[in-house]
C-alpha cells in the first residue's frame, strides 16, 4: 500500500482506517463545489461506479481535509516562527542584560579592588611612618642609652677621687685625725656617688627593656606591612585582569570564604591595634628619653655642687690649718726666746747665789771669831748684832735664790716642753696641710667637667 501524503496526520489517519475506525464526520454538502455535489448525489451503493473506486477511495485524503491539513501546517509553521521569533529577541536580551551585568559587576569588582588598594596602600603608609619613627626613637633612646653608661663610666673617678681623699685623711695625726667638715662633705659625695650609680643602673636596665619593646612592636608593625604589601601587591595584579588577559582560568573552589578570614572590621581594628601599641611604645620611650635626660642634667648639677661643697670644705680647712700652724709658729718663736731669756735667768741665779757664799763665809767667819773674845768682851754690841743681821740676811737671800732658782728651772722645763709640744703641733698641721692640700686637693683637680658627667664625652 502507497504511503499516504501530509506528514504524521496524515499516517495516523490512515492507520485509523486501516483499523476499520469509523470515518471522519463528512463536510455538509451545501458546502461543497456544485459539481461535486452532483457527482456525490448521483454516486451511490447501488451504484456500479461506487463499488469500482470504493478501494481507491478509502486511501486518500479529502480535499477538505488536505486544504485543512495545509492550513494548521500554516498556522503551526506561524507560530513556530513568532516562537522563535520571541526565543531569539529574548535570548539576545538576555545576553545582552548578561554581557551588561557581567560587564558591571567586573567594574564594580574593580572598583572595590581599587577602593581595597587604597585602603591597603593606606594602612601600609601608616603602618611604614610608624616603623620609621620607632627606629627613629630607637635611635634616639639608644643614643640616650649611650649617654647613661658614659656617665656611669664617668662617676668612677669622681668615686675613686673621693675615696682616696678619705684614705689619705686616715693618715691625719691625732690631734688633727677629727671628724671635721670636710670628712663629712666627703661622706655626702660617696654616698651621692653610690645612689646616682644605683640610679643609672636601673635607669640603663629600663632603657634596655623600653629599647626592646620598641623592637617588637616595630617587628610587629614590619610583619603587618610586609603582608600588607603582599597583599596590595596581589590586589593590583587581579585589578590588572581583564577578560583579554591570557593567564586567567577557572577556579571553582575559589567562590567561597574561609574560615579564618577577617571582616573588614577586624582588619582594620588588627592595623589600628599595631599602630596604637606603637604609638604607645613610642610615647613611654619618648617620656623615658625627658626622664633620662633630666637624670644626667640633676645627677651632674649635683656632683658638681657637692664637689664644689668639698673643695670649699677643704679650702676652708687649709686655711684653718695655716692659720693654726702660723699662730703655733709665733707662739714657738716666744717660747724660745722666753727659753733662752729663763736659761738666762737660771744662770744668773746661779751666779747670785754663788756670789752670795763669800760673803755669808765672811760674815760667819766673823762671828766665829768674835765668839772668842775673852770674859766680858764677849758683848752683844752693835757689830755683833749687825753680823748676826748680815748672815740671817744672806741665809735668806740665799734660800730664797735657790728658791727661784728651783721656780726657774721648772719653768725652764715647762718651756721646753712646750715647745716640743708647739713643734709637734706643728710637724701634725703641716703634715695635715700637706695631705688636704698637696695629696686631696691637688687629687680633686682630676674631677671631671659637668659635660663628662652629663654623658656627652
Amino acid at each position: 500500500m502507497a504511503r499516504p501524503a501530509g506528514g504524521p496526520g496524515a499516517m495516523a489517519q490512515a492507520r485509523g482506517l486501516l483499523t476499520k475506525e469509523p470515518p471522519p464526520q463528512a463536510v455538509p454538502v451545501s458546502d461543497l463545489p456544485t459539481k461535486v455535489c452532483e457527482v456525490a448525489l448521483k454516486t451511490g451503493p447501488d451504484s456500479s461506479s461506487g463499488l469500482a473506486t470504493a478501494v481507491f477511495r478509502t486511501t486518500k485524503y479529502l480535499p477538505p481535509e488536505w486544504h485543512q491539513r495545509n492550513s494548521s501546517l500554516y498556522h503551526k509553521a506561524l507560530a513556530g516562527c513568532e516562537r522563535a521569533e520571541r526565543g531569539r529577541a529574548e535570548g539576545k536580551e538576555l545576553a545582552e542584560h548578561a554581557a551588561a551585568a557581567a560587564q558591571r559587576a567586573q567594574q564594580d569588582s574593580t572598583a572595590a579592588l581599587g577602593q581595597r588598594l587604597q585602603d591597603v596602600h593606606f594602612w601600609k603608609a601608616e603602618l611604614q611612618k610608624e616603623i620609621e619613627d620607632l627606629d627613629a626613637e630607637t635611635g634616639l633612646l639608644a643614643a640616650q642609652k649611650r649617654r647613661l653608661e658614659r656617665a656611669l663610666d664617668a662617676t668612677e673617678v669622681p668615686y675613686a677621687i673621693a675615696t682616696d681623699n678619705l684614705q689619705c685623711r686616715e693618715r691625719r695625726q691625732p690631734p688633727d685625725l677629727v671628724s671635721d667638715e670636710v670628712e663629712r662633705e666627703l661622706l655626702k659625695e660617696v654616698e651621692l656617688i653610690r645612689n646616682i650609680q644605683e640610679l643609672l643602673k636601673r635607669t640603663l636596665i629600663q632603657a634596655g627593656n623600653q629599647m626592646r619593646l620598641n623592637c617588637d612592636q616595630k617587628e610587629v608593625c614590619e610583619m603587618d606591612r610586609s603582608d600588607k604589601v603582599e597583599t596590595y601587591n596581589i590586589d593590583v595584579n587581579c585589578g590588572r585582569y581583564s577578560n583579554q588577559s591570557t593567564n586567567v582560568q577557572f577556579h571553582p573552589g575559589s567562590v567561597k570564604f574561609e574560615e579564618s578570614a577577617s571582616t573588614p572590621e577586624t582588619w582594620a581594628k588588627f592595623s589600628h591595634d599595631n599602630i596604637y601599641r606603637a604609638e604607645r611604645e613610642k610615647l613611654a620611650s619618648i617620656n623615658l628619653r625627658a626622664l633620662i635626660d633630666n637624670i644626667l642634667h640633676d645627677v651632674s648639677e649635683d656632683l658638681r655642687m657637692q664637689c664644689a661643697a668639698v673643695n670649699k670644705a677643704f679650702t676652708k680647712r687649709c686655711e684653718e690649718l695655716y692659720d693654726t700652724k702660723h699662730k703655733l709658729e709665733h707662739h714657738l718663736e716666744k717660747i724660745l726666746k722666753e727659753v733662752g731669756d729663763q736659761e738666762a735667768n737660771i744662770a744668773a741665779l746661779k751666779q747670785a747665789i754663788k756670789d752670795k757664799e763669800a760673803p755669808l763665809k765672811v760674815a760667819q767667819t766673823r762671828l766665829y771669831d768674835r765668839s772668842f773674845r775673852p770674859n766680858v768682851e764677849l758683848c752683844r754690841d752693835e757689830a755683833q748684832f749687825r753680823l748676826i743681821s748680815e748672815a740671817e740676811e744672806l741665809t735668806e737671800s740665799t734660800v730664797s735664790l735657790k728658791k727661784k732658782l728651783l721656780e726657774s728651772e721648772q719653768c725652764l722645763r715647762n718651756l721646753e716642753d712646750t715647745r716640743m709640744n708647739l713643734e709637734k703641733e706643728i710637724a701634725v698641721k703641716t703634715n695635715s696641710i700637706f695631705i688636704d692640700r698637696q695629696k686631696c686637693m691637688a687629687h680633686r683637680t682630676r674631677h671631671p667637667v659637668v659635660l663628662k658627667l652629663a654623658g656627652y664625652q
